[in-house]
């Protein structure tokens, strides 16, 4: 929670609403200020240039976003305040920090026509090969005894193909599919 940080070098993450949000003219460049609410508590973040380009559709009032950055003193207030290093949507950080989608139902889903609808988000990263920003997906298989014995299960992970934007709607495609009971995201995050 915001109300609990404390100033530290290593980068934190942390998720809220923003508001307040407006950009202006600093002497390296745009600089967006805006305050990080998560209800436990607000923090004054800003982000410079690079972070601005990177994720423009973001940087508005009343939007949903988890932040990375440094925690700074700020002098004025005498509080901390968030230099933004990374900024990413709900689905951003569900693909970015998200590790598969586990699906644990007896219905066989559409994989295809989901990853067609929704595919991974590739992002160029200069260094040849596209990055891919989507999730795998896990498959929980039961089969039922004829004899009445215990059931076996088997979980299949389904290579890159299966990869998905997990954006709301994508998930609520998985969900009309399968039931929304039968899914999770899973993290792992070290």
């Amino acid at each position: 929670p915001i109300a609990e940080l404390a100033d530290s070098r290593e980068p934190q993450l942390m998720a809220g609403i923003l508001s307040d949000c407006r950009v202006i003219n600093g002497q390296r460049g745009k600089l967006a200020l805006f305050k990080l609410d998560d209800r436990s508590g607000a923090i004054e973040a800003s982000a410079d240039e690079a972070v601005i380009a990177a994720s423009a559709g973001l940087l508005r009032d009343d939007e949903f976003v988890v932040a990375s950055g440094r925690l700074q003193l700020d002098h004025f207030s005498g509080g901390l305040r968030l230099k933004v290093q990374q900024l990413w949507s709900l689905a951003g950080a569900r693909a970015r920090f998200g590790r598969y989608l586990h699906v644990d139902s007896s219905v066989q889903p559409d994989v295809a026509a989901i990853v067609r609808a929704y595919p991974p988000q590739r992002e160029e990263s200069g260094q040849g090969e596209p990055l891919l920003h989507g999730l795998r997906v896990r498959l929980a298989v039961r089969c039922s005894d004829p004899a009445g014995g215990a059931p076996a299960l088997a979980e299949l992970q389904l290579g890159d193909a299966s990869r998905f934007f997990p954006c709301d709607q994508a998930l609520a495609a998985w969900a009309q599919q399968v039931g929304a009971g039968s899914l999770s995201v899973i993290y792992e995050m070290a």
